[in-house]
C-alpha cells in the first residue's frame, strides 16, 4: 500500500478514536496538518484564541519535517492510540 493511501486510511480511523487527551489530538493534529500542507503558513492567534494558539504551537512544533516523515510519524501515532484503546488498527 502507497504511503499516502494508508495515511488517509488512518486519517479516518482517528475520526473513529475514543476519548484521547489534548495533548494527543494536538500531536495527531500538528502531524496531519505537516502532512497536507507543510510548515506552518500563518500567523499565530492571539491570547484569546487559546484553542486555536495550542493548535498553532503543536504544529509549529513538528515544521521542517519532510511530507513523508509526517505522514509516517502520523500512522505511527494513530496505530498506538489505536491499540491502547484496544480497537484493531
Amino acid at each position: 500500500m502507497a504511503l499516502k493511501e494508508e495515511f488517509e486510511e488512518y486519517a479516518a480511523k482517528a475520526k473513529t478514536l475514543p476519548d484521547c487527551s489534548n495533548e494527543n489530538l494536538l500531536i495527531i493534529y500538528s502531524l496531519y496538518k505537516q502532512a497536507t500542507i507543510g510548515d506552518v503558513n500563518t500567523a499565530r492567534p492571539g491570547m484569546f484564541s487559546p484553542k486555536e494558539r495550542a493548535k498553532w504551537d503543536a504544529w509549529k512544533s513538528v515544521e521542517g519535517k519532510s511530507t513523508e516523515e509526517a505522514m509516517n510519524d502520523y500512522i505511527t501515532k494513530v496505530k498506538q492510540l489505536l491499540e491502547e484503546a484496544g480497537v484493531s488498527a
